[in-house]
């Protein structure tokens, strides 16, 4: 009878192991996508990502519920024995409440099989808790099949009572020692490697606006659009880039970029130019006169930094989320500098000339 239970408890075991595995695999990677893809998201500023990786994390939550309901309503009641144990020692915790947890380390004396040694936890009544000692006899119910589920029996039968009186154990060697092999950790590397793959995958997917700079520094080319005809030609550009050491408002970046704008649209005078914490964009037309126009490279992209802290801190706004500079012409050649920052409160702006020299103010309230 033994060796049938222990046949079918070694059966169950491939199966559960193998469930176990599987289920590691896929949190394993769907986990490290959803943590890719928000760092991604955040990175990128998309709230298209954040969305996605939003339900991505539901369906998760949701799949594990219904998995572990599934699991529950098909799982059998355990076939339990009764043997007496010997106490090698144990630990309580301290507790609020009159049941204390307490770990068991025991010598497990089964009538049918040797015995051998487990560890398991279990809550013990305080009243209870001063017949428990080490080198104590007491008596236990575990599972044939799976010889490390053990719980102490704390009201025994006046019978199994009087064999734990009499009863004596002798202590089994560690090497008997038994454990679930699902708490031995034996599938966390393989977690660990999906979901670094689940995170690998999604860096892939993404890795055109991510790593959107070339050799030389210089931020590649997000969009752009363009159109052209014999005499005049419209122009319109932009570049993204990412991480906190491509911000705009890195030392040289921005003149950087718009050199590289206005390289690529093969034009230096524009009609607006937009910037924000990680994007520049250029717009223009050939066909304007000069007045309606402005020199990308003069302006004073060294102060743009200053004007954007005065907005952020002088403008009411308590915790801005974003900021904004819109540069368009001031009617005579010379560029007209808007800065805007948000916040709950609303947007504020505030208005400089070509020498950043502030002009204007439009608070909150």
């Amino acid at each position: 009878m033994a060796t049938m239970d222990a046949g079918q408890g070694t059966a169950r075991r491939r199966v559960s192991r193998t469930a176990a595995a599987l289920r590691g695999m896929v949190l394993g990677g769907l986990t490290g996508a959803v943590i890719a893809g928000f760092v991604v998201a955040v990175i990128l500023e998309d709230f298209y990502i954040l969305g996605t990786t939003g339900a991505v994390v539901l369906f998760v939550i949701l799949a594990i519920i219904a998995e572990d309901r599934l699991r529950s309503s098909r799982r059998t009641p355990p076939v339990t024995r009764t043997a007496l144990a010997r106490i090698e020692d144990l630990r309580a915790t301290n507790g609020e409440l009159a049941d204390v947890p307490v770990s068991f380390d025991l010598t497990v004396a089964p009538d049918d099989r040797p015995a051998y040694r487990v560890r398991t936890s279990q809550q013990i009544n305080l009243v209870d808790l001063p017949d428990y000692r080490p080198q104590g006899i007491v008596v236990v119910r575990y599972r044939p099949d799976e010889p490390w589920e053990v719980a102490v029996v704390v009201r025994p039968s006046e019978e199994w009572r009087r064999r734990a009186a009499m009863g004596k154990i002798d202590s089994a060697p560690d090497s008997s020692r038994v454990s679930d092999p699902e708490r031995l950790g034996g599938f966390c590397v393989v977690s660990l490697v999906f979901l670094l793959a689940g995170a690998a995958a999604v860096v892939f997917l993404f890795r055109g606006p991510l790593f959107a700079e070339t050799d030389d520094g210089t931020p590649p080319q997000q969009g752009s659009t363009s159109s052209s005809s014999s005499t005049t030609r419209t122009f319109s550009t932009s570049t993204t880039v990412s991480g906190p050491s491509t911000s705009m408002l890195v030392l040289g970046r921005m003149r950087e970029t718009a050199a590289g704008l206005a390289e690529r649209a093969e034009a230096s005078n524009v009609s607006e130019l937009t910037i924000e914490a990680h994007r520049m964009a250029i717009r223009g037309d050939t066909g304007r006169s000069p007045a309606e126009t402005f020199h990308v490279q003069m302006l004073p992209y060294e102060l743009f930094p200053g004007l954007i802290r005065e907005a952020q801190t002088g403008l009411g706004v308590r915790n801005p989320r974003s900021w904004r500079i819109e540069v368009t012409p001031a009617g005579n050649g010379a560029p007209k500098i808007k800065v805007s920052v948000t916040g709950k409160e609303g947007t504020a702006h505030l208005e400089a000339d070509a020498t950043a020299r502030v002009t204007g103010r439009d608070p909150i309230g």
